[in-house]
């Protein structure tokens, strides 16, 4: 079992789990083992989540449209987060605000 900080992505019922370093040297393997757990998600859990750069940024935001963004709650802040949505204009869903 790995350990808390190591970046990795579960499900968890309608769930998805984000957890560590979400950054660009970590964005490919994440997107991988993500991209095929997200059909029903109503949720993405990043409490679990140390660090996020742009390119994690941009992963988190590709997974909560792969989702279906409309309705998708994303729960936790991890530091930085604030920043870099207001920067790329991202709702609380990580998606483009109208």
């Amino acid at each position: 079992m790995p350990a808390p900080t190591d970046p990795g992505v579960s499900r968890e019922g309608d769930a998805l789990r984000v957890r560590g370093d979400v950054t660009g040297e970590r964005v490919p393997a994440l997107w991988r083992s993500a991209r095929p757990q997200c059909a029903g998600v109503r949720r993405i859990d990043i409490t679990g989540v140390t660090r996020v750069d742009s390119a994690g940024l941009a992963l988190l935001s590709a997974l909560a449209d792969a989702a279906g963004s409309a309705g998708i709650e994303v729960v936790g802040s991890p530091p930085g987060l604030s920043d870099l949505r207001a920067a790329y204009r991202l709702d609380a869903a990580l998606g483009f605000g109208t």
